[in-house]
């Protein structure tokens, strides 16, 4: 080993990719010394079943587009695929690492015990790990007390801006040198599919395209399948990746807020980037939330497994036109709104009686913005297995008629019943042998049967799930999470 070895930083890329606001960029920078940006596709989540190759893929790109701002300096993100520890054994050989950079990430349960053997690793190297505080997020908390106004606090405070010193970042030279160690990830990612690409440059894309017009359709679609396509943010990968901070995007909003004749919109949008942050930290204080649902009461809650509803469900093949509709979509695109995704929450876990587990990574693997923090607490929210929550049962075909009444968005994605009459579309089912002779149709071969009583179901799930309220041990839990989770 070289005894003479240059003292730097690095700073460790996970979900904040970007340069601008990054506060962990931001202090190795303002330490002065020589800095190492860093991302590892680490092998513990390239095996883990909640992840899939378009987040890869939107990783991959998020990381191009930093190297093209970072070629102004003469400089990139080394980025290998390795271990933890393996990466900075590799990188002792020719540097003496002072200080790692990054932020506190709220992920799953292996990320959590990655960063606690990592605690270790950095205590026997000596080597000091600052983590920053991501998206007002804060970690080791007992309860809400002044959360909110702490979260707004930070909501409003400066910006972080990246301003490096000249050759303060390790060049392309040096990295290149550095390359030769490890096995190099390949950035190239397919050029013809049909997700949002990866990237801050994109990121504000979408952003600034909805600040200055497409806010103001916001919450007359909101809940509208097709037509929220285009009046929705579609910000929420570039926020879960974190190619724009949160702490941006409130900021821009506000501004907005702030001039706009009608705040109608904008404002609602506000919300939610607090519900966000809210979510996540209640999955921050309660991890077991990956696998168990957070209010013990429920985990007596028994459900009979069913392999043909489950895939039935995956493949978009229930026979519930709305259902299919959106599980295709998210197949094909990663991104259906917020309604959508609860519905086909609602339907897993209540019309289809299975349990919520067994949704899990079915659903991350196929959101785009797969967020730890927002999925588990959301999926148990649907599922009615809080205690804290009203309990929402989606009628699909109800749903349908309301906010795709004309099924513009069933017909897209469901084009075996785009020929037929908008009434039949929505319930295909109700069609006699005589209508589908009519349409050249016939219910079980071009388009399933519905695969369950929708009624008979959801009357048991209603009833079910009504009467668990009130267990006592399900009202317990109740006090307990409204007390530690609530302001």
């Amino acid at each position: 080993m070289n005894t003479n070895r240059e003292h730097i930083n690095v700073v460790w890329l996970k979900r904040d990719l970007r340069l601008q606001d990054n506060e962990a960029i931001s202090n190795a920078l303002k330490s002065g010394k020589r800095t190492l940006i860093i991302y590892i596709f680490e092998h513990l989540l390239l095996n883990d079943v909640h992840y899939s190759e378009r987040h890869f893929n939107f990783i991959k790109e998020s990381i191009q587009d930093i190297n093209k701002q970072l070629s102004v300096y003469n400089s990139k993100v080394l980025t290998v695929t390795s271990d933890i520890s393996s990466t900075f054994n590799q990188l002792q050989e020719f540097y003496r690492i002072k200080t790692i950079y990054s932020h506190v990430e709220t992920g799953l349960l292996v990320t959590y015990d990655r960063d606690k053997e990592f605690i270790r690793y950095c205590r026997n190297n000596f080597i000091t790990w600052e983590e920053s505080k991501n998206n007002g997020v804060e970690r080791g908390i007992v309860n809400r007390d002044y959360w909110f106004e702490n979260w707004e606090t930070y909501m409003t405070s400066h910006l972080e801006m990246f301003q490096p010193l000249e050759n303060q970042l390790l060049n392309i030279s040096e990295i290149e040198h550095l390359e030769q160690l490890f096995s190099v990830t390949d950035l190239h990612t397919p050029e013809a599919t049909k997700f949002q690409k990866g990237g801050t440059t994109i990121g504000w894309k979408y952003a600034n395209s909805f600040f200055e017009s497409r806010h103001k359709d916001y919450m007359s679609n909101i809940s509208k399948p097709e037509a929220s396509r285009s009046s929705c943010s579609r910000i929420s990968p570039y926020i879960a990746w974190g190619n724009l901070s949160i702490r941006q995007v409130f900021q821009k909003a506000q501004q907005l807020k702030a001039k706009t004749s009608e705040p109608k919109h904008i404002g609602p949008f506000i919300s939610r980037l607090r519900w966000q942050a809210h979510f996540i930290q209640k999955f921050e204080m309660e991890h077991t939330m990956e696998n168990a649902s957070v209010n013990k009461g429920y985990h007596k809650l028994k459900k009979t497994l069913s392999i043909s509803y489950q895939n039935a469900w995956k493949e978009g093949q229930t026979g519930f036109p709305l259902v299919d509709a959106s599980m295709r979509c998210l197949i094909e695109t990663g991104y259906v709104n917020f309604r959508m995704r609860a519905m086909l929450a609602s339907f897993f876990t209540h019309i289809l009686w299975q349990p919520w587990q067994f949704a899990t990574t079915h659903l991350s693997q196929l959101f785009l913005d797969f967020e730890p923090g927002i999925h588990f607490p959301q999926l148990q929210m649907q599922a009615g297995e809080t205690g804290i929550n009203n309990l929402r049962i989606y009628n699909p075909t109800v749903n349908g008629l309301k906010h795709d009444p004309d099924a513009l968005f069933i017909k897209k994605w469901v084009p075996e019943l785009a020929h037929l009459d908008t009434t039949f579309i929505h319930e295909p089912y109700l069609m006699t042998e005589l209508e589908q002779g009519f349409y050249n149709f016939k219910l079980g071969e071009d388009y399933p049967m519905p695969i369950v009583d929708i009624k008979e179901n959801r009357k048991r799930a209603s009833d079910i799930l009504w009467n668990m309220k009130k267990d006592t041990e399900v009202i317990s839990e109740s006090f307990r999470i409204l007390k530690r989770h609530t302001l």
